[in-house]
């Protein structure tokens, strides 16, 4: 799952960013307002972490924007703006939590996996397709009650295809989900954590449509 990250306080970020990446997230970071704007308009993102005081384009008016324009993707102020009037204005705006500085890092992601959950449309921690299953705070998947060993990459492409079960997702629509900016990519990086991913559950759990893409089976 993909995160933008818009925080202009490097000190801040830095943590916030690394907190994010060790829970399992890809996490891009931008430092002001008309940055995150335009890394936003790509429509790549699962979800925001957003600071209101920023340089170049404030949050508020941010929000505002990803709003009129349609967006639904879930938001999370992250912010030191803590007056019930600031909170008010915001969550009105459109944000969907509100976090206030100096917050607990495991909290916020926490916040971050409750969001996702509910965006999805689930209110249980654990994904499941079947006898497949698979726990994101715990980075355990299981099939058939049996724990089975994944590589980080594996278990990021793995969560993103039981987020969307039985959705055909392209090789290019994975890859921009679990690589980050700056993140090298092999031309076949995805396809070989495919690959091992049938070699560890099973060819039918993981199915190519061929031409189109992946899909998680629900049987």
């Amino acid at each position: 799952m993909r995160i933008l990250l818009v925080e202009d306080d490097p000190m801040i970020g830095k943590v916030v960013r690394q907190g994010l990446a060790a829970a399992g997230f890809a996490v891009d970071w931008a430092t002001d307002g008309r940055a995150a704007e335009l890394a936003l308009g790509n429509g790549v993102y699962d979800l925001a972490v957003l600071d209101l005081g920023l340089p170049k384009k404030d949050g508020m008016a941010l929000l505002h924007a990803l709003r009129a324009g349609g967006s639904a993707m879930p938001v999370i102020v992250a912010t030191a703006r803590d007056a019930v009037p600031d909170r008010i204005a915001g969550l009105e705006a459109g944000a969907d939590d509100y976090v206030i500085k100096p917050f607990d890092l495991d909290e916020l992601v926490a916040r971050v996996r409750a969001l996702l959950r509910r965006h999805a449309g689930s209110g249980s921690p654990v994904l499941a397709c079947g006898p497949l299953a698979l726990d994101p705070a715990r980075k355990i998947v299981t099939l058939d009650g049996a724990a089975v060993a994944l590589s980080a990459r594996e278990f990021a492409v793995l969560e993103v295809l039981m987020q969307r079960p039985g959705e055909v997702l392209s090789r290019e629509a994975l890859e921009e989900k679990v690589y980050g900016w700056g993140e090298e990519v092999g031309s076949n990086a995805v396809e070989v954590h495919l690959h091992h991913l049938r070699r560890k559950l099973g060819a039918g759990r993981i199915v190519n449509v061929r031409g189109v893409g992946y899909r998680v089976s629900e049987d």
